[in-house]
């Protein structure tokens, strides 16, 4: 049987302009698609309109293309993918997995589990309510990341619990994730660190609705001096798109990688042979390296 062909994607949330940290992940994800004769496909995931920025998605994908990063077929966009979602829930209840909830913060426990207040008294439980799936006690969910080695997480004794489409009726980022990495053929997923506690939640759902499970890499994250991780919460600042050839050797000196010759000043030469060049073996072992590793402040 032929292999299936690699399929990759990049991922960002419109709550901002694209910054060092993320044009890190997406560089990454996009040389690993290419130095593989794959594909690279751009995902926006708008799930959460109270959190995002007016223009930041355009934003963000003029920066990728200024920096060479041109994904391939038409982008997804999250917000309008409810029927899918509604469709993969269904099944999932079908099957008896879900519960709804409506536990305050307050009344969750560890890891924001409902940790069976709910499951057993849903006749009385009232609206607004968060559906939420139950995790066996016996789920031990084992993984092999490319960058950060052997993985395991026994699951269902660390969250016993967790939701899927919240009291506002928006669609949690586990299921969607899932959802549409197989909808999109995705075989590869190159992120940051920052995400891999939530791999053992997708493996986890990807089994149930029998949906394959991608190889996942994931990557330290850049954080300042401090140990904050770059992210538009944490303020980072946005991408100057008039130093398209700086920010893409920072990212990839961030990621171990051999630099193109000072004589690759166009876009496309620098990105040919960062594709030639790649090697995640050479990506640091770590969840985090400072920004002051690459000589930028933070």
């Amino acid at each position: 049987m032929p292999e299936t062909r690699y399929r990759g994607r990049f991922a960002p949330s419109p709550t901002g302009p694209l910054h060092l940290g993320s044009l890190i992940a997406a560089l990454a994800s996009y040389l690993d698609a290419r130095h593989h004769s794959g594909q690279w496909r751009v995902r926006m995931e708008d799930l959460d309109p109270p959190r995002e920025e007016a223009g930041a998605a355009e934003s963000i994908l003029t920066s990728l293309q200024r920096h060479g990063l041109l994904w391939d077929e038409e982008i997804m966009y999250q917000g309008a993918r409810d029927a899918d979602y509604d469709r993969a829930l269904a099944q999932l209840a079908a099957a008896g997995h879900l519960f709804h909830c409506d536990c305050t913060r307050a009344m969750l426990g560890p890891g924001g589990a409902c940790g069976g207040r709910c499951a057993p008294r849903q006749d009385a439980v009232s609206a607004p309510y968060a559906i939420r799936i139950q995790v066996p006690s016996d789920t031990d969910i084992r993984f092999v990341d490319q960058v950060q080695g052997a993985q395991q997480q026994a699951l269902g004794r660390e969250l016993p619990d967790f939701t899927l489409r919240r009291k506002d009726s928006l669609t949690a980022y586990q299921l969607a994730v899932v959802v549409d990495d197989a909808a999109q053929g995705i075989t590869h997923v190159v992120r940051g660190s920052d995400l891999l506690d939530s791999t053992p939640r997708q493996i986890f759902l990807q089994r149930l609705l029998g949906l394959p499970q991608p190889h996942y890499c994931h990557l330290p994250v850049i954080t300042s001096d401090d140990g904050q991780k770059f992210s538009k919460q944490n303020l980072a600042p946005a991408l100057d798109n008039a130093r398209v050839n700086c920010n893409l050797r920072l990212a990839l000196r961030f990621l171990g990688q051999p630099l193109p010759p000072g004589s690759a000043r166009k876009t496309a030469d620098l990105l040919d042979h960062a594709i030639a060049h790649w090697s995640p073996a050479a990506i640091p072992r770590a969840m985090a390296v400072t920004a002051a590793t690459i000589g930028v402040s933070g």
